[in-house]
């Protein structure tokens, strides 16, 4: 009898332990969400969470020789370590005229380490122009995606395109070329075409108020303003910023990004709260949205 006793109470015991691990007091967040979206990584999101330095998940990095690929110039993959979660979505970036990937290098384990694989790339030459570097990257998703050495962590379904200047004009032009981009960031965009009203990838477009090499008013907004206003998009500019304010860390850069790339990339809602409303606050000189997404 005692025997049967201690046997149905170590049953209800081990139970009760598995209902905690599963209900999140083990570090699990949203049960429920996770099983509805299949896509989603990491714990509940917070503000000071996307605004953080590293995210939740460790993260290493390899590199890409130019000499071993062929459509852009190498680069360096950032990913998480965690293989328990399954695959992760991922961000291809590319710098602006003569830069090189080193000027985006702070955004690679920035995003990864929220739950993405980055590829920070090279172009051809640093005097590639948009529709050059829009090539490139969807170049460099495709080795990401289906010959690199992370290829396995990767869902090739859930691709993003990230870049700077004419870089920027080069998502614009990767999305306008591939629709099943999942979304699409432009930084402080530059393009000789104003109007982008083939683009269905939810884009947001980062512009800065003092930038003087690709003026707000003749590029950023134009770009934000002719998409379709059936696609999700969001126009934030940098008070006070340069052209050049996306080449070093930022945090009003990286808390939208990774807030775009999670809502738009991974399909997870727990982050609509970080773009809708409109974001606002001092960081932001203007800034206009298609919300609700």
């Amino acid at each position: 009898m005692t025997s049967l006793t201690q046997w149905r109470r170590t049953a209800t015991t081990a139970v009760l332990s598995a209902t905690l691990v599963v209900g999140g007091i083990a570090g699990i967040a949203n049960p429920a969400a996770a099983a509805d979206n299949p896509y989603q990584r990491g714990p509940d999101p917070t503000r000071s969470s996307i605004q953080a330095a590293r995210g939740s998940f460790a993260v290493s990095q390899t590199s890409v020789s130019r000499y071993g690929v062929s459509g852009f110039g190498g680069g360096t993959v950032y990913y998480p370590t965690d293989q328990s979660q399954g695959t992760f979505g991922a961000v291809v970036v590319a710098p602006g005229y003569t830069a090189r990937q080193s000027s985006m290098a702070w955004l690679g384990p920035r995003i990864a380490s929220q739950g993405f694989v980055v590829f920070t790339i090279d172009t051809i030459t640093v005097y590639d122009q948009p529709a050059s570097r829009g090539d490139q990257l969807l170049a460099a998703a495709d080795y990401l995606t289906q010959r690199s050495a992370v290829a396995g962590r990767i869902d090739a379904s859930r691709v993003a395109v990230v870049g700077h200047s004419m870089g920027g004009g080069g998502t614009l032009e990767a999305a306008k070329d591939r629709p099943s981009l999942k979304a699409a960031i432009p930084l402080t965009p530059w393009n000789v075409d104003k109007t982008w009203p083939e683009i269905t990838t939810p884009t947001l477009v980062i512009g800065a108020q003092n930038d003087t090499i690709a003026p707000v008013a003749s590029h950023a907004k134009p770009f934000y303003q002719t998409l379709p206003s059936s696609t999700p998009r969001t126009y934030l500019e940098l008070r006070g910023a340069s052209h050049f304010a996306p080449n070093t860390s930022n945090t009003t850069i990286a808390e939208n990004s990774i807030a775009w790339l999670k809502r738009f990339v991974d399909n997870d809602t727990r982050y609509t709260q970080f773009l809708c409303p409109t974001p606002s606050g001092t960081a932001l000189s203007d800034a206009s949205s298609s919300c609700p997404f």
